[in-house]
């Protein structure tokens, strides 16, 4: 007699169960979709789902399902060409007020999707999308360093009455022209002490001027790439996470590069576009000297200012030197004003910009300042010799201008948003919203979902031929035992969809490798277990004590093959990257399944079958 614990029988039952519910999406297809998100300012309401359906209705475009779901509306279609057709056709029809995205729509059911069940990512060679390398402008980098620095010299040469001409970015870095020997060691000793992320040596000297030549450290540049790279990291997952693009691979390669791959989306423009549009705010003070009107019909604007206009028309002119931006900020959230209970997006400042902001605000009571709204939407449009070409929309607008009536710095409002959802939109680009330096795209890739499609059709295939080979192979030369061996090789593939399902991998071709020769490797165990009773059969031992002795004997070797190959798949997944770290993840899950399925469950088969025969002559194996 076998004797088996219950506890595993029940450990296993649950696991197995659990493996069930969580691979059972997998089998549910995603529809293509188009998804259309309201702009800033624009809302997606009813409304606009009675004009999306008479566009297509109108066009003879055959659609599955149209529903609105939240903010957004979904429209699902039975194939990916009428959704590229409807994409363009909603796209023209509603205007840029609107943000039109391919997506995949999930057909998982409501109360499996409501307990976490959804299906496998499919990566960009199974579902097709498009790849764009991008590479962060370190020049940029160094050049708004330098900016800044350039600035922060100019207010500490000024609050300490240090005479000077110029301080302007040069080639060399910034230069800085004194009128004396004396101010120019002065400013030097106040450079180094109070800026220590410049190093500072004498520059040239000309009749009547003395010049100060301030140079970044190498140190602080590289801090400041990292920080661009991850800062655009996060400006670019927020972006297309908001736009509805199913599934995207956003990651860091190398020290100034981004990968970004965006399945489903065949429209290379308009995943540029959606890539590359970013916003920020600028805080600027109104000119109180000029009338706004007036400088609007006549064109006449003092130098040092700027005319704007604001979301309704009016005109406002504005000083061109800009009190804080948008890269200054450390935090924003919306909310509502506590004075008239306005939406309104809460604004927390780093230090620097903190003390430009309070010695403002201290000079300012009683005047105007304004909030300067400015997106920047990459476009991208063909020629008429066929050729693309590049270009950059710049929406500039006055979203508020209010009078200062105290004194703040860190901390304040920014109100004159027209609802609660443009006040979360706004937040949410501020937080992440500009790109810390501008990114060019180097590589540009598209996968068609028809290729995409015949990867899939290729990779089940290999999946299928190679388990009928093994599952064949097992119940010939084990018989009975091959059986169990089958089901147990069953279950481990239903428990790796199921592991990747619940950490929401992403299924790649060299994830379908990994399928395939874990399916290969998940029978290893089984058969060391199975030659062990062999052997002990051999010996003279009973059956019963074949199958005990066949499971002790074999574990410590199928535990140690099993650990060094996990070993080389975390080594893969340390060191690798992209489609090696993929084929990594699979391996590993695949090795662990498969210990647990070989050992744990087929033992358990075999103890129900034959663990309670107290006279059993001979084993089927």
């Amino acid at each position: 007699m076998v004797d088996y614990p219950r506890w595993k029988y029940l450990l296993i039952a649950v696991v197995m169960l659990i493996a069930a519910v969580y691979a059972l999406p997998n089998l549910f297809p995603q529809e293509p979709a188009v998804q259309i998100s309201g702009g800033r300012g624009a809302t997606a309401d009813d409304a606009l789902l009675e004009r999306a359906r008479f566009a297509l209705e109108k066009a003879g475009l055959e659609y599955r399902l149209a529903v609105r779901e939240g903010e957004k509306i979904l429209i699902r279609f039975p194939d990916v060409e009428r959704q590229m057709q409807a994409a363009d056709l909603l796209r023209r029809e509603l205007g840029q007020g609107y943000t039109v995205a391919l997506n995949l729509a999930s057909t998982v059911p409501g109360w499996l999707a409501a307990i976490g069940g959804k299906p496998l990512v499919l990566g960009l060679d199974l579902q097709g999308g498009v790849h764009f390398l991008m590479e962060v402008d370190q020049r940029a980098v160094i050049e708004q360093l330098e900016n800044r620095f350039a600035e922060d010299i100019r207010v500490l040469l000024r609050e300490n009455r240090v005479r000077y001409r110029s301080v302007v970015r040069a080639p060399q870095g910034i230069a800085a022209t004194l009128l004396s020997e004396a101010d120019r060691e002065r400013a030097r000793g106040l450079i180094e002490d109070r800026i220590q992320e410049l190093s500072v040596e004498p520059g040239v000297t000309a009749e009547g001027s003395f010049q100060l030549l301030a140079k970044v450290k190498p140190e602080r540049v590289r801090e400041a790439v990292d920080h661009a790279v991850e800062q655009n990291l996060a400006t670019l997952r927020n972006r297309i996470n908001e736009l509805g693009v199913a599934e995207p691979i956003i990651q860091r390669q190398g020290a100034n590069r981004i990968v970004v791959q965006l399945p489903g989306v065949q429209d290379t423009a308009s995943a540029k576009r959606i890539l590359g549009a970013t916003a920020t705010l600028e805080y600027r003070a109104v000119d109180m000297g000029v009338n706004a009107l007036e400088a609007a019909q006549t064109g006449r604007v003092p130098p040092d200012s700027r005319l704007y206009y604001g979301r309704d028309g009016t005109p406002y002119v504005l000083k061109r030197q800009v009190i804080v931006s948008g890269d200054q900020l450390i935090d924003a959230s919306a909310g509502f004003s506590q004075d008239d209970g306005t939406p309104a997006v809460f604004v927390r400042l780093n230090s620097a910009g903190a003390r430009r902001m309070l010695d403002f605000t201290q000079d300012n009571v009683g005047n105007l300042m304004a909030v300067v709204f400015i997106e920047r939407i990459p476009e991208v449009r063909i020629d008429e010799n066929g050729n693309e070409v590049r270009t950059t929309r710049v929406v500039e607008e006055v979203i508020s201008a209010a009078t200062i009536r105290g004194v703040f710095g860190a901390s304040f409002q920014t109100t004159g948003l027209r609802s609660p959802q443009e006040a979360a939109e706004l937040a949410l680009l501020l937080r992440a919203g500009s790109l810390a330096a501008p990114v060019d795209i180097v590589e540009e890739r598209t996968v068609g979902p028809s290729l995409g499609q015949d990867n899939i059709e290729r990779g089940i295939n290999a999946i299928l031929l190679g388990f009928a080979l093994v599952l064949g192979f097992m119940l010939f030369y084990y018989r009975m035992f091959g059986l169990i061996a089958n089901i147990a090789l069953l279950a481990n593939v239903v428990l790796i969809f199921a592991a990747l399902s619940i950490l929401g991998a992403t299924l790649t071709m060299p994830g379908i490798a990994g399928v395939v020769l874990t399916v290969g490797m998940a029978v290893d165990a089984n058969v060391l277990i199975f030659e062990r009773i062999r052997e002990e059969l051999r010996a003279g031992n009973t059956p019963l004590a074949a199958i005990k002795g066949g499971y002790d004997k074999a574990w410590s070797t199928i535990a140690d093959a099993n650990v060094t190959t996990l070993i080389a798949g975390l080594a893969l997944f340390a060191f690798g990257s992209g489609p090696i770290r993929g084929f990594a993840v699979v391996l590993c899950i695949g090795i662990l399944t498969s210990m647990f399925t070989a050992v744990t469950l087929s033992q358990a088969i075999v103890s129900l079958a034959y663990g309670r025969r107290r006279k059993l002559a001979t084993l089927p194996i």
